[in-house]
């Protein structure tokens, strides 16, 4: 089907610093979930595409780790991961923490885009957490900045300011195709999901260490002949003590992280899931390329 020539179409970058918001904004603007969300920063990983169909528009978001400064081999990984996305997207979108204010951390992310020639558009995220004035304040502040063509105000969590948002995006795109079917809201594989799935269980019902130290390997994942999907994942951890907290006593953790992600998964699918949960400990695997290539970017060239 030919598309109309003011079909607009591109992609943007969704940036900021770890714990902003970004992959619940992601996940706003597609109206489903796509990337795993928590409290703990750097939750993602990855880069995530998100597809938006609009009437006359298609915006493809990328969610992308938090970009901080980093000591450990995964942590560098992930900011090269953002890095990378700079050269190849229409648009900018950069988030900052409304409760927060602008901070030194943001300063060393809009650092990183000095050079870059992309439009940025300024996103103040949980606005919903303070009060009129204080942000006003800061829109101010961030305008004699001069760094941004556009500040907008959201909530991503109470989906306020949603629809302003993607209208500014469609303004900043070129005319173009439409990318991805509308069917289509994502590019991630269906294993790389059901990983993140997973791994969203574990940083959720766990606490201190444990969060960061593991990763999800979806081993297999295949429909029976009676419908039902089985998948098989291992949870991979550093530390025996880190094992022991994601079995529980009695096997209670472990059960619990399979019956939520197993239920997240089922929805997803419209299908029966059996899920198969095993842990295996791979010491200091965030130090040891080879091991994040493995676990966490298996089909990237990082």
């Amino acid at each position: 089907m030919s598309q109309s020539k003011s079909f607009r179409s591109g992609y943007a970058s969704i940036i900021g610093r770890p714990n902003v918001g970004k992959s619940t904004l992601l996940n706003e603007l597609v109206t489903q979930k796509v990337a795993a969300t928590s409290n703990r920063p750097q939750t993602t990983r990855n880069k995530i595409i998100g597809v938006v169909h609009l009437a006359g528009a298609q915006i493809i978001l990328v969610d992308t780790p938090g970009i901080h400064k980093s000591e450990r081999a995964l942590n560098e990984m992930m900011v090269k991961a953002s890095l990378s996305t700079f050269g190849d997207v229409e648009l900018l979108l950069v988030l900052i923490d409304a409760a927060e204010g602008f901070c030194q951390e943001d300063e060393f992310v809009l650092k990183t885009m000095e050079h870059t020639t992309a439009p940025k558009i300024l996103v103040i995220n949980k606005i919903d957490l303070i009060p009129k004035p204080q942000l006003l304040s800061l829109m101010e502040e961030m305008h004699s900045k001069s760094f941004f063509k556009e500040i907008i105000p959201v909530s991503a969590l109470k989906a306020d300011g949603m629809e302003e948002l993607k209208k500014l995006i469609v303004g900043y795109l070129p005319e173009g195709p439409e990318y991805f079917p509308k069917d289509m809201v994502t590019d991630c594989s269906e294993t790389f999901l059901v990983g993140e799935i997973i791994r969203e269980k574990v940083l959720n019902l766990t606490r201190f260490e444990v969060p960061h130290s593991v990763a999800v390997v979806v081993e297999s994942m295949e429909e029976q002949t009676n419908g039902v999907i089985r998948v098989d994942a291992t949870i991979y951890t550093e530390k025996t003590s880190q094992r022991k907290i994601l079995i529980g006593e009695g096997g209670n953790m472990l059960t619990t992280i399979g019956r939520i992600a197993r239920k997240e998964i089922e929805k997803r699918f419209g299908a029966q899931v059996y899920l198969k949960l095993f842990i295996k400990v791979k010491s200091n695997w965030r130090d040891q390329k080879q091991a994040i290539r493995e676990f966490v970017y298996p089909n990237d060239s990082l």
